[in-house]
């Protein structure tokens, strides 16, 4: 584990309708799903809560790039998204490379037998997970944060 920076980070999957959030424990063992928040004007506001609350040394934002590279309409949000949180937190904020968080999501939902649907509400917090668990892998192997910092 050498290079890792102890502490707990919080992943988020910044969605049209939904922001999914999750977070991993102080030594990055293992990321777990916290929260949907519908998106609004107070989802920045409930971020900056639930990092907080879990005393977050790190917000991990996903970054949305399409299979052949360009940037999307929803890059561009997650990265106003991503503005904001740093914005109005007081810990860094990174982003990360999420292309495949959402399809890695949902597989993982329906071998465990969950229609698109009925998961609609908590396949954002997978996502989160999916893309937390990669940035701390990958910190753990290269000893170096992953993604770009604001």
């Amino acid at each position: 584990m050498t290079g890792f920076r102890r502490g707990v980070r919080l992943g988020i999957d910044v969605g049209r309708a939904r922001v999914g959030v999750a977070r991993c424990d102080p030594d990055g063992m293992l990321a777990v799903p916290v929260e949907t928040v519908p998106r609004s004007e107070t989802s920045v506001a409930r971020i900056v809560e639930i990092a907080r609350e879990y005393g977050a040394i790190e917000v991990l934002v996903g970054l949305p790039i399409s299979l052949a590279g360009s940037e999307t309409a929803s890059t561009a949000d997650a990265r106003d998204f991503a503005d904001e949180l740093h914005a109005s937190l007081d810990v860094p904020v990174r982003l990360v490379d999420e292309r495949l968080s959402t399809v890695s999501a949902n597989a993982v939902l329906r071998q465990n037998g969950r229609s698109q649907k009925s998961s609609r509400r908590i396949v954002d917090q997978i996502a989160a997970v999916v893309l937390l668990q990669q940035a701390i892998d990958v910190e753990k192997s290269t000893g170096n944060p992953s993604g770009a910092a604001l």
